[in-house]
This record gives C-alpha cells, sequence and structure tokens, in this order.
C-alpha cells in the first residue's frame, strides 16, 4: 500500500475519533446541563422525599368564648396512634401489642398486624382517640416495659360543651378541622393558626430512622374570639322560642334575634329547630330522615344532603321574609320626620278603602272599620288604612329614600356567613301606586330578620344605623387583644326627637294595644306585632302566615331590642301578637334582668304580684293560718293533727294572691294526689274556678289587661298528670282582640 494513502488514513481516523470524543463529551455536557440547571430542582426534591418523611403537626384552633368568657366551642387533645415496625422486628411481644391494640381501639387485629409488618418507624393505626383510650395504652406499655414500638402522637378535636346552644351562629367544624358553617367558617382563617412539621430522615433502603433524626417545627395554635353572645341570655331565648313553636304548632322554623340597639351587638340569636353541634351531620327530623329511608339507594345521597343543608340554614341571615305590621314602625318613623303627621292628626278607616281610581279594594284587618282615630290610636289598632293615608302622603320617592337610609336595600354586613338580601319592588327604587300602598303596611316586599332588628334599632335608639356583630374581639394564645369589633354608629337615619315619638307610640301599643301580650309587670316594653301573609310561597289550597312581634326596653332609653318570628304557625291562631308577643314578653322578663335593668312595678302591678310561701312545717295550726292571712294567703287543712308536717306549695314558692296553701297535719293525707285539669281556652274567671275545684293554685302569665279579654292558651303541667293538692299550675293568658 502507498505511503501516501496509509497516512490519509490515519488522518480520517483520528479525524472520527475526535469527532466521537466530541460528540460524546457533548452528550454528557448537555445531560449534566439538563440534570443540574434544568432539572436539578425537581431532583433534588425527590431526593428529599425519598430520604425525608414530612409530617404535618395540626395547630390548635382557637377556642370561641361567650361575651363573659364561657367556651363555646374548644379543641382538646386527642392522640394519634403510631406503630415503629422496625423497632419491634419478630419479636415475640409483637403479637401482644396488635392484640391490645386491636381491643382497646375497636381496630381488626388483623389490619393492626398488617400495619405491624411494614419496614418502617411510623405507620399509623388510629386518629384522634379520647383521653381513655390513651391512658389505656400507656397503662399498657408500662406494664409490659415496651420504651419502643408504638407512639403516641397529640393531636386536636373540636368539641362544643353545650351540644345545641346556639348552633346555627357557632357552625362547626369538618374532619380537617376547617370551618364548614357559622362562626366557625367565617373566621376560619383567624382560629385555624399554622400547622406544625414534624421531619423524619429515611435510611438508603427507605425505612423510617429513629425519633433522633427527628426535626419538629410546632404549631402556632389560632386566635380566640370573644362574641357578643351572652349564653345566659342565649339560653333563655332558645327555651322560649322553642316553647312557642311547639305550642304554635309552627311547620317552617322559627327565629329570634335579641340586639344590644346603641352598638349592634347581638346578645342572642337562635333558629329553631336546631341540632347538636357535636354530630352536626346527623338529621336532626325523624319525618325527613324516615323520608329518606324511602327513597331508592341512588337518590338518598342527593336528599340527605338537601336535609343537612336545609338543617344548618340560618334563617336569621340566610332567608328573607315579608314584615308585615312591624314595617309600620319604620312607616311612622318616615311620616313623623317629614311632618307629615303628629299627635293631632285624624284617620278614618271604615274596613276598606279604594286607594286610588281603577284599584282593587284594600281592606284592614278589622272589616268593620275602626273608625275616627288619631296616630297613637292608628298603631295601637294597627289599622292599615291609616298607614296607606302615610304612604300616599309620603310618595314613592320618599318612602324609598328612607327604605334605604334604614338599610334594607344591601346587606348588613354581620359577620356570619351566606347573608341573603331582602327583595324590593325594582333595584331603583321605583314603585306603582299600589306597590305603595301595600308596601306602607309591610307586604309584597322582603327583609331578612337581621336587617329588620338593625332598622328598629335605628328607629328607636335616637336614629343611628349601627352595624350588627357578632364577635366583640380576637385575641392572641397569650390573651392579648389581636382585633376589637369595630362597633359603627352609622348615618343619622332620623332626628332623635322622631325617634322618642316613636319609642313613646311603641310603648302605649304595648300598653294598651294590639301589642298588649307583649308586656310585662315592672319592665317599660315599646314594641309592634306583625302577621304577614306569605306570597307565592305558601302551600298550595291555602293561606299561610308569618307571625313576629319587634319590640324594646326601656322604652324611654332602650337597650336591647328583640324581634321573634314564627313561620307558618297551624295552632290556636296565626296573628303575631298571639303567636309571637307572649314569646317576646318572655324573653324580656329574662333578659332584661340579665343586662342590668330593674323591674319598676307600679302601684297596680304591686297589689297583683305573686307572694311567696312561708316556711310552716312544725308550726300550730293557729299560727300557720295567721301567718297566711298576713300574706293574703288561705290554708286548707288536711289530716287529724295539731301541727303542720309538710306543705305545698313548699317554702319559698310563688303563689299568686289569694291562693291555697295546703298544710298536712300527717303522714297519710300527704299521699293523696288530684289530677291535673285542662285550663287551654278557658277566661281567667272560668280558669280560677276550675283550679279551686281542683284543689289546685292557678299563677297567671301573661297580659296584665281586664280578665274579660284574656284566654288561657298555655299550661305549665299537662293536663291528666297526678300532682299533691295546693300544686301551682302557671297558666298563660293571651288577649283575644290583638289581630294585626
Amino acid at each position: 500500500m502507498a505511503k501516501g494513502t496509509t497516512i490519509r488514513m490515519w488522518r480520517r481516523s483520528i479525524l472520527v475519533l475526535i469527532m466521537l470524543v466530541a460528540v460524546g463529551f457533548g452528550i454528557i455536557v448537555v445531560r449534566l446541563l439538563q440534570l443540574q440547571i434544568i432539572d436539578g430542582k425537581m431532583l433534588q426534591q425527590m431526593a428529599l422525599d425519598q430520604q425525608l418523611k414530612d409530617t404535618l403537626i395540626t395547630a390548635q384552633r382557637g377556642t370561641i368564648y361567650d361575651r363573659n368568657m364561657k367556651p363555646l366551642a374548644q379543641s382538646a387533645t386527642v392522640w394519634t396512634v403510631v406503630l415503629e415496625p422496625a423497632y419491634m422486628g419478630n419479636s415475640p411481644k409483637k403479637e401482644l401489642v396488635c392484640s391490645e391494640l386491636s381491643q382497646i381501639l375497636g381496630v381488626s387485629k388483623d389490619e393492626v398486624l398488617e400495619k405491624a409488618s411494614k419496614k418502617s418507624y411510623y405507620t399509623i393505626v388510629k386518629r384522634k382517640i379520647e383521653s381513655d383510650a390513651k391512658d389505656k395504652i400507656v397503662e399498657f406499655l408500662s406494664k409490659n416495659q415496651l420504651g419502643n414500638g408504638v407512639r403516641l402522637i397529640e393531636d386536636q378535636k373540636r368539641y362544643y360543651p353545650y351540644g345545641c346552644l346556639a348552633s346555627r351562629v357557632l357552625g362547626f367544624t369538618g374532619t380537617d378541622d376547617q370551618g364548614l358553617s357559622g362562626i366557625e367558617n367565617y373566621y376560619n382563617k383567624e382560629l385555624t393558626g399554622e400547622s406544625g412539621r414534624l421531619i423524619t430522615a429515611r435510611n438508603a433502603v427507605g425505612t423510617n430512622m429513629p425519633f433522633e433524626y427527628e426535626q419538629k417545627v410546632d404549631a402556632k395554635n389560632g386566635n380566640n374570639l370573644v362574641l357578643s353572645i351572652d349564653e345566659a341570655i342565649q339560653r333563655s331565648v332558645e327555651k322560649h322560642l322553642e316553647e312557642g313553636r311547639i305550642n304554635n304548632k309552627v311547620l317552617n322554623g322559627a327565629v329570634a334575634i335579641v340586639m344590644d340597639v346603641n352598638n349592634g351587638e347581638i346578645l342572642g340569636m337562635s333558629v329553631k329547630n336546631d341540632f347538636n353541634l357535636n354530630t352536626p351531620f346527623e338529621i336532626v327530623d325523624e319525618e325527613t330522615k324516615k323520608l329518606i329511608e324511602t327513597l331508592p339507594q341512588n337518590q338518598r345521597s342527593k336528599a340527605r344532603g338537601e336535609a343537612l343543608e336545609k338543617q344548618w340554614r340560618n334563617k336569621a341571615v340566610n332567608d328573607a321574609y315579608m314584615p308585615g305590621s312591624t314595617f309600620k314602625i319604620l312607616t311612622t318613623s318616615m311620616a313623623l320626620e317629614e311632618n307629615i303627621v303628629d299627635d293631632k292628626s285624624k284617620f278614618h278607616c271604615s274596613g276598606g278603602i279604594v286607594p286610588f281610581a281603577g284599584a282593587r279594594t284594600v281592606h284592614c284587618h278589622k272589616r268593620t272599620g275602626h273608625g275616627s282615630q288619631n296616630l297613637t290610636e292608628a298603631i295601637c289598632h294597627s289599622c292599615n288604612m291609616a298607614f296607606v293615608g302615610l304612604g300616599q302622603s309620603l310618595g314613592a320617592e320618599k318612602f324609598y329614600k328612607y327604605y334605604k337610609a334604614f338599610g334594607l336595600t344591601k346587606k348588613t354586613r354581620i359577620d356570619l356567613p351566606g347573608e341573603a338580601e331582602g327583595l324590593f319592588f325594582s333595584k331603583n327604587g321605583s314603585m306603582g301606586a299600589m306597590d305603595l300602598v301595600v308596601a306602607s303596611f309591610g307586604q309584597n316586599f322582603t327583609v331578612t330578620p337581621i336587617q329588620m332588628i338593625t332598622a328598629v334599632a335605628a328607629a328607636t335608639n335616637g336614629g343611628k344605623l349601627v352595624q350588627p356583630h357578632i364577635v366583640k374581639q380576637i385575641l392572641n394564645e397569650e390573651g392579648n387583644v389581636v382585633k376589637t369589633a369595630y362597633e359603627n354608629m352609622g348615618r343619622q337615619v332620623i332626628s332623635t326627637n322622631t325617634s322618642k315619638k316613636v319609642r313613646e307610640l311603641l310603648r302605649m301599643n304595648v300598653a294598651t294595644g294590639s301589642g298588649k301580650n307583649g308586656s310585662v309587670p315592672g319592665f317599660r316594653i315599646g314594641g309592634k306585632t306583625g302577621t304577614s301573609e306569605k306570597i307565592g310561597d305558601s302551600t298550595p289550597g291555602r293561606k299561610d302566615y308569618i307571625a313576629s312581634f319587634c319590640a324594646v326596653s326601656p322604652a324611654e332609653s332602650p337597650r336591647v331590642a328583640i324581634i321573634v318570628i314564627y313561620d307558618n304557625p297551624r295552632g290556636i291562631s296565626y296573628y303575631g301578637g298571639i303567636v309571637a308577643a307572649p314569646v317576646g314578653a318572655k324573653i324580656m322578663n329574662d333578659i332584661l334582668p340579665i343586662v342590668g335593668i330593674d323591674k319598676i312595678y307600679t302601684e297596680e302591678e304591686m297589689k297583683n304580684l305573686d307572694r311567696t310561701t312561708p316556711f310552716l312545717v312544725g308550726s300550730s295550726l293557729e299560727n300557720a293560718k295567721a301567718s297566711l292571712i298576713q300574706k293574703d294567703l288561705k290554708a286548707i287543712i288536711k289530716g287529724d293533727g295539731t301541727s303542720v308536717v309538710s306543705q305545698i306549695p313548699d317554702i319559698g314558692a310563688k303563689i299568686p294572691k289569694g291562693g291555697t296553701v295546703v298544710l298536712y297535719t300527717d303522714d297519710q293525707s300527704a299521699k293523696r294526689k288530684v289530677k291535673v285539669p285542662n285550663f287551654k281556652g278557658l277566661s281567667v274567671a272560668s280558669a280560677n274556678k276550675l283550679a279551686f275545684s281542683s284543689e289546685l293554685n292557678m299563677s297567671v302569665l301573661g297580659a296584665t289587661q281586664s280578665e274579660s279579654e284574656m284566654i288561657s292558651s298555655v299550661q305549665s303541667i299537662r293536663e291528666g298528670e297526678m300532682v299533691s293538692p295546693g300544686t301551682v299550675i302557671t297558666v298563660e293568658f293571651v288577649l283575644k282582640d290583638t289581630a294585626d
């Protein structure tokens, strides 16, 4: 082969080799660039994931307190049970551990054995176990000298100490400790805190390393909330609202709100029926539960979800209703502020009116008419005709101006989720002639209960619109104030002088008018009842109504306002004056002393106050009779002895003036019982006669008016029960002519 040819071949070979080396190194360089620069962070994270296990440590959710620092919702320590199989290996105690944990935790032994067979230092057996189970595990580990193999890690679980109390207000959390409704949802961010982390190292084969290689970042607990709610007030509101719901056979639930008129604090808010916050996913209504069970399997889940949504719904802020005659408080405020009406104004009611040519007749609730009346009488009669005249005198433009000023065209911004808006005739406030007529007495538009009580507060507190709110303060873990509620005294809606006149009119209405069933001896209450027909939401074939009552006290300088609403009562009446006002009176009687308002009785009220039975056991019959006479009480003697061995009512019991104390002079006579009769539907005189003939005492509860105008509606002890002679039966009376 020629020498030149050989040299050329060598040169080609070297060139090819250089090119191969260059390409090879180029590929390596590109790959290195990809691994280190392009994919570097991702690969680094993958390596960390292989080498480390990151476990979330849940922060303790903040406590929710009432205004007096009573815990209404709090998180308690529970534990997660963790196995460390790598420590146990094939130890003979492995079987014992799995068997014991299975029994304590209620978990299948096979499931525990499966977890114990893994090559790991961290395998969860069960979460959120209670203290009793945790104590049993600790005792077992100590008894069997098991230092490693089982760990207990602290966790948190939400508890509601009062169960059903303020259920729609507080709301509840889910399994992940996130707020799902109510305050728990609205303030979820503040309550949640910041989770911590437990970082555990893994060895080359992927097994968790011992706890010496752990790194822990502690959780930061959530903030605490102090509500404006008063637990004692809330309890009273719920008790009386529920009694009224049952007694009046209310079909679609009930709402009551108590507000401080001067700063917008909600002191109590209840919606009935309620549910237990510790078991929120359990359907309370038995009929609904049974109905769901009858549905095909593929429909049950949807029906259950809808039932729970209804159960959790807060009608006080989430639903709107037609306010009816309670709105006359605001119509009166508008007319007084515009000087359209005064004490000398006269109104005539013939029972119906054609408000303008071609219109249909608008009726008053009293079809025979109220005749001639002044403003106070028109309020006390709740006369629709008078308010039609006021509305027409105001005109649509001014009516809407005040309607908007009272905050009824937008949400109140209360700190609860899902607040609804009412529905007016149009977005821009334009109204037809008939719209104005019916709006003047509260029909054909809707507001929410929270909007209505806020507007009533403005009409009676001196004329200023307040910001309703549930939370007073937010506190950090150390108890320091993080945030204080902004008690916004908003715009001046009406003058202080107009507000004063409105308060006096409302006081007269409770004293002598349609709100008489809302009166309480010793307290000066001003209020207005309402009965609105449900339009577009009634049961087919019948008319449904909403009965309501709005009130403030003390009437001359209000501290609190209440609203009570019953949706579709089907009992003895559907009128607000008979259904809602008595409940409002009971609530006022309970809560006014709590907020520091004392009873001041008139001379007439003092004469009729209940007496307190003295201690007579051991006294001679002569001395016992003399003691009772001094208290305007009578005595009935049972037995043949000469001294008192027992008495009914007992010492300190409340008994009406002129009531009877039964004095027993031997043990045998004290065993006698009498049957409680049915007091319902009777006048005061008839009920008193029945009580006397049944050897019982009757305490009258309700409006303090002429006995001939009152009828009994509720009794404290059910008909047919056997009680001792002399037992006091409290009978609630309502005025019969309180239609509105």
